[in-house]
């Protein structure tokens, strides 16, 4: 018999809340005290993480760590996402997540999270202080490369299909979009 769990009434979710929720295979992220729950991830999706991941993997230096979702990246105690890819300090990981800023946090968009991903966690991840946010769009192919400028994020590259970006933060990087879906 499965366990039932109930949220709290009458006040945002905090990061405390999630440790309750059951591990179900969902993905369980909170925004301003709202829980997101994602669906499972398309193929094309997971084929465009987990090439990416292996090209970040591929060039990542030792002073650094790269993981992939669902891992909390901790932005307040009622703010905790988990973006499909980050590249910390391995020094500022914890075992149940991470409490300081990310150098980079990756999306790679779905129908189902497209907008949350565009809007509401890049203003977050801006607000956070996160230096690079990237978006990945398997379907078109494209990458977007944002970097933060002052407190704003500014895109600095954006290419689709073959065209290949050349990127130095978090470290250099050649990625070409289809080359992750293909």
């Amino acid at each position: 018999m499965s366990a039932v769990t109930t949220l709290p009434w009458g006040r945002p979710l905090t990061r405390h809340d999630l440790h309750d929720l059951p591990d179900d295979g969902h993905r369980y992220e909170l925004l301003d005290g709202l829980l997101l729950v994602s669906p499972s991830p398309t193929l094309r999706h997971q084929r465009a993480a987990s090439r990416l991941v292996l090209l970040l993997g591929n060039a990542c230096p030792a002073d650094r760590e790269l993981l992939f979702a669902p891992f909390d990246v901790v932005l307040a105690d009622d703010t905790v996402l988990q973006p499909d890819i980050l590249v910390a300090s391995a020094s500022d990981l914890e075992d149940e997540g991470l409490p300081l800023v990310p150098h980079l946090v990756v999306e790679v968009l779905s129908p189902s999270t497209r907008r949350v991903d565009l809007l509401l966690k890049r203003s977050r991840y801006e607000a956070a202080g996160i230096p690079s946010y990237w978006t990945v769009d398997p379907e078109e192919p494209s990458v977007t490369v944002l970097e933060l400028v002052g407190h704003r994020y500014v895109e600095t590259a954006r290419v689709v299909d073959d065209q290949a970006v050349e990127v130095d933060h978090p470290y250099p990087l050649t990625v070409v979009p289809r080359a992750l879906v293909e």
